[in-house]
């Protein structure tokens, strides 16, 4: 996360950053499930977990869990894999971590309009 994503006191990053990065990662999912970036439609669970700081190391993953006509279900996580500004005295100080740390865990619903998926139409072929 950089300067520029800490919107609070102590250099905290806003947890709309997550969902941000959980967006990103859905359009992935849908273009190679449907070879379309398909719409959000809505995040039926988020709770963010633990603080993220400017500096952090954050990984988003997400998959499909659920496949309907024209809806994904989805499931994302965020997790903090680096950790940066561990010494005050040495700005560039960062550890790595041994265990990654889930910041963010969110579920959500995206729709792939029918006559908009690709790849299925050619599976049908």
């Amino acid at each position: 996360m950089s300067e520029h994503d800490a919107h609070y006191g102590g250099r905290l990053v806003d947890g709309a950053r997550m969902l941000g990065l959980f967006g990103d990662v859905a359009t992935e999912l849908l273009i190679r499930h449907d070879g379309d970036e398909g719409l959000f439609v809505a995040y039926d669970c988020v709770e963010f977990r633990a603080p993220v700081y400017a500096g952090d190391y954050i990984e988003a993953k997400g998959r499909i869990t659920k496949v309907g006509r024209t809806s994904r279900r989805m499931e994302f996580v965020a997790q903090k894999v680096i950790e940066a500004n561990v010494d005050l005295a040495v700005p560039s100080a960062a550890d790595f971590l041994d265990e990654p740390v889930v910041v963010t865990y969110a579920t959500g619903t995206c729709v792939v309009p029918e006559d908009k998926q690709r790849l299925r139409a050619r599976e049908k072929e």
